[in-house]
């Protein structure tokens, strides 16, 4: 066809589709990121206050920390005095110093990164209340006080390490002197452990043990030092699903009797959702930490905040992957809250969030 002398208008229905008039875009945010001198020698604080106009998943980022720093803003005398409230929470002074209980979830992997020297300064610093992990995510912190773990690559030979005895966790490699450190460090705390238990009658449970371990430990680089000395429970659903499983699996040879007591601990947790004012929960990552934080804020009829930060997705019907609102079908987060899932690495995201919140206060 020879367009060159073409003076034919574009047809009208083809013009029609591709210049389809809008409606105007009302009360939303314009898309707009740093610039001009903006772009130098700016604070990540700084950068995140406008990064909810960037879009994607910049977006939730901003609408994450706007969440977080909720949790840490509220106050009972917030909210108005029910008829029916109890002493103390009737008085107004004292309902200024109630603060939202918050929750921490995270797995093992986050404690293996970088991420774990902020959690011990939020644990220092009183600025979470409950700890959930995962066997890892306790065992960890303290093989790091023990030991060093080091950058490796993702692509490293998996038989070629074990020859070596480097352990791989992504990127990170633990080699495995640290776990024969850690085997020496804890069977003679197993047998005191023991007993205590049998001499004192002393029921332990998982958030006992983990407590004990963290006075023990009396390092101020371990986050669960931290939570021993400031009173922040650690509830650990999986215990035996590490280095502390098969650590208890030898005691049961070495020295058995030693019992551990997990129904203790559900009532605790569960008792503890039940009776707060208000909650907020923080999610990095996702399998029975997540899962136990949310089942214990279903007592209370779901969390009052949310924010989850997951690389997985909901296709595959598994908890770790469940957003938010899955969660609201369930009454483990509040039909009226607003949560707030970003999909990204914890480690990329969460110190974004933390230098925008927590050490902020």
């Amino acid at each position: 066809m020879d367009l060159s002398n073409s003076n034919e208008e574009v047809p009208e229905n083809v013009a029609k589709n591709v210049l389809l008039h809008s409606e105007p875009v009302l009360n939303r945010e314009v898309t707009y990121g740093p610039t001009g001198e903006k772009l130098k020698d700016i604070t990540i604080k700084e950068y995140c206050k406008n990064i909810k106009k960037m879009g994607f998943q910049a977006s939730n980022i901003g609408k994450a920390i706007d969440e977080i720093n909720k949790m840490l803003d509220w106050r009972l005398s917030d909210d108005e005095i029910e008829p029916d409230e109890s002493e103390p929470y009737n008085d107004i002074e004292y309902r200024k110093k109630v603060k939202c209980t918050i929750w921490l979830s995270f797995t093992s992997n986050m404690i293996s990164s970088g991420l774990r020297e902020m959690f011990v300064y939020l644990a220092k610093n009183k600025l979470v209340d409950v700890i959930v992990t995962s066997a890892g995510g306790v065992e960890e912190d303290f093989i790091k006080v023990l030991g060093n773990t080091y950058l490796g690559e993702f692509n490293l030979k998996g038989s070629e390490l074990r020859e070596k005895g480097w352990n791989r966790i992504g990127n990170l490699i633990v080699p495995n002197e640290n776990y024969i450190k850690f085997e020496e460090w804890l069977q003679p705390l197993l047998d005191e452990m023991l007993e205590i238990q049998n001499k004192e009658s002393f029921n332990w449970t998982p958030s006992k043990l983990i407590n004990f371990l963290g006075k023990k430990i009396n390092s101020e680089d371990s986050l669960y030092y931290w939570c021993y000395k400031n009173d922040i429970p650690v509830f650990c659903p999986g215990l035996t699903d590490g280095s502390l499983g098969d650590n208890l699996f030898f005691h049961s040879y070495r020295n058995p009797g030693l019992k551990i007591d997990v129904v203790e601990d559900i009532r605790r947790i569960n008792d503890l959702a039940t009776f707060i004012k208000k909650s907020g929960i923080i999610i990095l990552g996702g399998g029975a930490p997540k899962h136990h934080v949310c089942n214990a804020n279903l007592m209370r009829n779901g969390a009052d905040y949310a924010v989850y930060i997951s690389v997985a997705t909901e296709y595959d019907g598994s908890d770790s992957g469940a957003s938010p609102d899955e969660a609201v079908s369930w009454g483990k987060i509040r039909a009226d809250s607003n949560p707030v899932k970003v999909f990204g690495d914890a480690t990329i995201v969460f110190p974004m969030i933390f230098y925008s919140t927590f050490a902020c206060k």
